[in-house]
Parts: structure tokens; C-alpha cells; sequence
């Protein structure tokens, strides 16, 4: 296999993530940001119950706010440098979440895929496949 198609086919591979990875905190952010607090905590979010109403706003804003790094700048070529530092931005959310179910002992197998999808992302255009800047 030649390095052009290596480098298409990881190429590919890390539009995939990132779509994943977008769409995954977009609604999880989204949901965090415009759903009471009360139907959050039925839906499953348990630790809802542990944050004030404030953070659990926050961590949603921040949620959006990677979904968005994660696509925007990549795709229009404005800043792509965004990209991968919003999917080391999601790595750490995930490294915090990660804490959060092992000390509440809940199932964490998710936020690991999550986290290395993440860490995949960042590690893949920062230094493997950066976007160029038109």
C-alpha cells in the first residue's frame, strides 16, 4: 500500500471520529444546556444531581462548543489549529467524566471510547494529517 493511500484512508478515518465525536457531545451538550435538570437526572444523567445547575450548563456549553471545534474549522480551513485542540479540549472532559464513574461506581467503558476517539483526533491532525489552510 502506497503512503498517499495510508494517508487518504487516515484521512477519512479522522472525519469519521470527528463526526462521531461532534455528534455524540452536540446532543449530549445540547441536552445538558436545554433540558431541565429534573428530566436529565430521569433520563440517566445521574451526575446532575451532584453539580450545581450552573456547571451542568457549563459542561454542556463546552460540549457544543468542541462539537463545533471539531467541524467547523477543519471543514471551511479557517484555523484548522481549532480542531485538535478541541478534541484534546474533549479528552479532557472525558478524563474528568472518567473519574466521575469510577468514584460513583458506574459503568465507564463509554467515556473510554470516547476518550480515544478523542485523543485519536487530536493526535491524528495535529501531527499525521493536519488540515491545510487554503
Amino acid at each position: 500500500m502506497t503512503q498517499q493511500k495510508k494517508s487518504k484512508g487516515l484521512h477519512i478515518a479522522l472525519w469519521i471520529a470527528q463526526g462521531l465525536l461532534a455528534a455524540a457531545f452536540g446532543m449530549a451538550g445540547f441536552m445538558k444546556i436545554s433540558v431541565p435538570i429534573d428530566q436529565l437526572a430521569q433520563s440517566g444523567m445521574t451526575f446532575v444531581n451532584y453539580y450545581s445547575v450552573e456547571m451542568v450548563r457549563f459542561i454542556g456549553i463546552s460540549e457544543v462548543l468542541g462539537a463545533i471545534g471539531l467541524i467547523l474549522p477543519a471543514a471551511l480551513r479557517i484555523k484548522p489549529i481549532l480542531t485538535p485542540l478541541a478534541a484534546f479540549g474533549i479528552a479532557i472532559i472525558m478524563i474528568s467524566a472518567f473519574f466521575y464513574h469510577i468514584s460513583h461506581s458506574e459503568p465507564f467503558f463509554p467515556v473510554i471510547i470516547l476518550f480515544v476517539l478523542a485523543a485519536f483526533v487530536a493526535w491524528g491532525r495535529y501531527k499525521k494529517r493536519p488540515i491545510q489552510v487554503k
